[in-house]
C-alpha cells in the first residue's frame, strides 16, 4: 500500500513540475519572439514599391495629364493602331 501512495505522489509531483515548466516557457516565448522575428518580406516589397513610385512620379504625372487631354475615342484608336503594328511585326512576311 505504501508503494502505491509513493508512486501516486511521485506522479503528481512530476505532473506539477511539467505544468510549471510549460507555463514558464509560455511566458518567455512572447518576450523572446518579438525582437528575434525577421522583417516581413511583404513589408519590404511594399516599401520598395513606394520608393520606385515616388521616383517615377514625374513621369506618371506627365502621362496622366496627357491621358486627361486625349478623349476616350482618340486613346482607343491609338491603342488599336499600336496593336496592329505589333501584330504586323510579329507575323512573318510571306514574300521572303
Amino acid at each position: 500500500m505504501r508503494k502505491l501512495i509513493k508512486i501516486a505522489l511521485v506522479a503528481l509531483g512530476i505532473r506539477a513540475f511539467l505544468r510549471w515548466r510549460k507555463r514558464r516557457r509560455a511566458e518567455q516565448e512572447p518576450k523572446a519572439a518579438a525582437p528575434q522575428s525577421p522583417p516581413d518580406p511583404a513589408d519590404q516589397l511594399r516599401q520598395k514599391l513606394a520608393e520606385s513610385r515616388a521616383e517615377d512620379g514625374a513621369v506618371e504625372g506627365e502621362t496622366e495629364t496627357r491621358s486627361l487631354d486625349v478623349s476616350v475615342e482618340e486613346r482607343r484608336a491609338e491603342v488599336h493602331a499600336q496593336g496592329r503594328t505589333t501584330v504586323d511585326e510579329m507575323t512573318p512576311s510571306d514574300g521572303a
